[in-house]
């Protein structure tokens, strides 16, 4: 053992050593990267279950099939509202359904879990392990082959089949319980059962013998050259429902496609989703997808075009037979920051505060190159950068640019020591998996590659603030190189490109984006902090205004609208289309593929299991005020739950405030009563580490005067917010990023010109 410890401490000094001396700043402008972790710093996981092929892209990390590629045996997947998982026996395939799971805090969690799945597998050959063949927007093809003989499986989000072909002989369906045939077989390519109360479809080529060798057994015989078939389960046993699905169950998907198309005139986002087949036999009826409901649900296109639906972690996922649909959003615009405040009430407390907060600069973002303290990982770094480029544009709009300024350039010499890479922290370009992560890091950013999203969201946000008002700070050959390296680890736009994925985070066809990297969960993918997620879009658009760049704030655009409608349903369920009645909270904190719940990953305490899907509340957060009567509900519930919280005493051991972040909830909360909202904030009281008191209090202040977000109201330009007082009056707001004098047209008829790189109010 000694003598194996001290070969494994050498082995581990000499890979340090190795690490050391490749170690070399890579340029980008005035920045830099890194092409191998410095030493003591552990790279990016190896992604090694990719066929040749997909081995030769970016790895697709944090997807809801990402468990694939770094895992020798991969969790279910949960495409909806299917549940698939890779096994050494075969394909298991499931219709999972709701369980309701009580917690220790008197609220239910909904499950939905991979269980009791039939298992497809190859009769003549042991299925190989699973690695992933292909990835479109929306769908996969995982291969699993043994040498020479060969297993593909096709799975896809909405899609009620999973396509399978195999190179040679005959397949076998084992169920996990009895099964009974249903409908009537007028068909003799299908076999339909029933097993226990769920009923599935098995659709094999013309000529296949279906054969049953016990009551939990079936083998296809398949004809010579005819090696496919489509398994699915059925949304309800009608008989004009089995005929749907075997109309299009020779229709095998070979591409799944997103678009996107910003119109400025309109503010409209129009989405299209396309996918092709390949039609195995029979005529071309296209192919069958299901819906989620932020796709169907006031959808006017697809009126009297849907079918019948499966229950679902989503609610309800609605079948419909075509290959194309589109889906309009409206863009209800962000603005960098907002007007400063003259007179009124408050204005004196504000300069206070202000004062007080300039006085602590050097306390918002740590700059000392050998301290250890947690903030300066790049998730924390990053928050430092937002609370000082809030602080920076309260100065600034309440008239004192000094004082702007010498915030400004704390943000500055932070990020630009961080992109000079000569210390500690410094980011590292991954070549073998495609990504750029920052050390030190936070929350597995690299060793999972977690939460790049949320980490990166500060960080351009603070790059586009301080680029509107130093363009020569933002450009390429200075600090934008480094900066367009961040952007594109989260938002490449490209396909198949070899150094970064197409949108790593987001899922085109869930509408949000996932947290986890690597896919570790039994549950499936998810996300907890949408806010974060949501931020990040809005930054892209900024940083795409701030640099002229069209078609990065076009796709800011179409992510940040997305991902709003689909937090709208799944985390707040505003529309009334998902959590089912068991479930006791206002909002969900956790949503997985297969479960959802109101907690958080370090904690039960209600205000953060709250607040974690709020903050940072900042001028992108308008958002959150769409439904004032649900911002009143969801804070409504915010003493009964803490109460409920603190009578079960499970607390942690250094327990947080009992305020903990007032100033995130009555920013929140001013979103739809601005004075209720000053009335419960406290200037002494807890403020979340990505604000300052000063800001907080500016948010609500501007509310109060301006009024609370108008989504009747649109404008032809990017950086705009409408606001609407009580007694109907409209306050109209713009940022214009350009070199020239604008005139902005609101949807109303009100026109605003606003002067190159100001703000205009009227």
């Amino acid at each position: 053992m000694r003598i194996f410890a001290r070969c494994a401490t050498a082995v581990c000094v000499a890979l340090c050593a190795m690490h050391a001396t490749q170690a070399q700043p890579v340029k980008v402008g005035a920045g830099s990267y890194y092409a191998s972790p410095k030493a003591g710093d552990e790279p990016p996981p190896l992604a090694p279950y990719r066929t040749e092929a997909m081995l030769k892209q970016a790895a697709p990390t944090n997807q809801w099939y990402s468990t694939l590629i770094f895992n020798p045996k991969p969790e279910a997947l949960f495409a909806h509202p299917l549940t698939v998982k890779t096994t050494p026996a075969g394909l298991e395939l499931a219709l999972p359904s709701k369980q309701v799971v009580p917690t220790d805090f008197l609220e239910n969690e909904i499950h939905y879990p991979h269980r009791d799945a039939l298992v497809i597998s190859p009769v003549a050959f042991e299925p190989g392990p699973a690695k992933l063949a292909r990835a479109t927007d929306w769908a996969i093809d995982i291969a699993m082959d043994h040498g020479a003989d060969q297993m593909q499986v096709t799975v896809a989000h909405g899609s009620p089949y999973a396509h399978i072909t195999l190179s040679r002989g005959d397949v076998r369906i084992k169920l996990p319980a009895p099964g009974e045939r249903i409908g009537t077989p007028t068909d003799a390519r299908v076999l339909a059962l029933r097993v226990g109360t769920k009923p599935y479809a098995i659709f094999g080529p013309s000529g296949v013998k279906w054969e049953q060798l016990s009551s939990t057994e079936w083998v296809g015989r398949l004809p010579p050259g005819a090696g496919y078939l489509s398994a699915a389960a059925l949304p309800d046993e009608r008989p004009e429902s089995l005929a749907l699905l075997t109309r299009h169950a020779y229709a095998f998907l070979q591409d799944t496609r997103v678009e996107w198309h910003f119109d400025p005139a309109s503010s409209k986002v129009e989405t299209t989703f396309t996918a092709k087949t390949c039609v195995m036999e029979g005529p071309d009826n296209g192919p069958l997808l299901g819906l989620y409901p932020h796709q169907w649900f006031g959808n006017a296109s697809l009126e009297g075009k849907l079918g019948p639906s499966y229950d679902s972690i989503r609610g309800k996922i609605r079948l419909l037979a075509a290959s194309q649909f589109k889906i309009e959003r409206t863009y209800h615009g962000i603005l960098p920051y907002w007007p400063g405040l003259k007179d009124g009430p408050g204005v004196t407390e504000l300069s206070e505060l202000l004062k007080v907060d300039f006085r602590k600069r050097r306390e918002l973002i740590p700059l000392r190159e050998n301290n250890d303290d947690w903030r300066v990982s790049e998730y924390w770094q990053g928050k430092g950068f937002t609370r000082t480029t809030g602080l920076a544009a309260v100065a600034e709009q309440q008239g004192d640019l000094a004082m702007r300024d010498q915030l400004l350039q704390l943000v500055k010499e932070r990020m630009e020591w961080w992109f000079g890479g000569t210390g500690r922290s410094y980011f590292h370009y991954n070549k073998g998996l495609g990504t750029l992560v920052g050390y030190p890091d936070e929350f597995f950013s690299v060793k999972e590659m977690n939460d790049h999203h949320f980490h990166w969201f500060y960080w351009i946000r603070a790059a586009a603030e301080i680029t509107l008002r130093d363009p020569a700070w933002g450009a390429k050959d200075k600090w934008g190189g480094m900066v367009d390296m961040i952007v594109a680890d989260i938002a490449t736009a490209q396909r198949g490109r070899s150094d970064f994925p197409f949108l790593r985070p987001f899922d085109p066809y869930s509408g949000f984006s996932m947290a986890s990297g690597v896919g570790l969960y039994d549950f499936g993918n998810g996300q907890e902090s949408t806010s974060e997620a949501i931020g990040a879009w809005a930054s892209l658009i900024l940083w795409g205004e701030a640099t002229g760049n069209r078609e990065l704030r076009d796709l800011g655009i179409y992510l940040y609208t997305t991902e709003i409608d689909a937090v709208s349903h799944y985390w707040f369920d505003i529309h009334g289309q998902v959590f089912p009645p068991e479930y006791k909270n206002v909002e969900a904190s956790w949503v997985f593929g297969g479960r959802y719940a109101h907690k958080t990953w370090w904690t039960d305490e209600p205000r953060q299991t709250k607040g974690i899907n709020l903050l940072p509340v900042t001028t992108f957060s308008t958002y959150l005020g769409s439904d004032p009567a649900y911002v009143k509900r969801n804070v409504g519930t915010l003493k009964a739950e803490t109460d409920s919280y603190n009578a079960i005493g499970k607390f942690p051991p250094n327990r947080p405030p009992k305020d903990i972040w007032q100033d995130v909830f009555a920013k929140y909360l001013a979103l739809a009563d601005p004075q209720a909202a000053l009335a419960q904030w406290d200037r002494h009281g807890s403020v979340e580490v990505g604000d300052t008191r000063t800001h907080a209090l500016h948010w609500m202040l501007s509310l109060q005067e301006m009024g609370t977000p108008d989504f009747s109201t649109t404008a032809d330009t990017t950086l705009y917010s409408v606001f609407k007082r009580p007694d109907g009056r409209k306050t109209y707001v713009a940022f214009n990023a350009s070199k020239s004098p604008i005139t902005v047209k609101f949807s109303d008829g009100k026109t605003l010109t606003v002067a190159p790189g100001a703000l205009g109010k009227m």
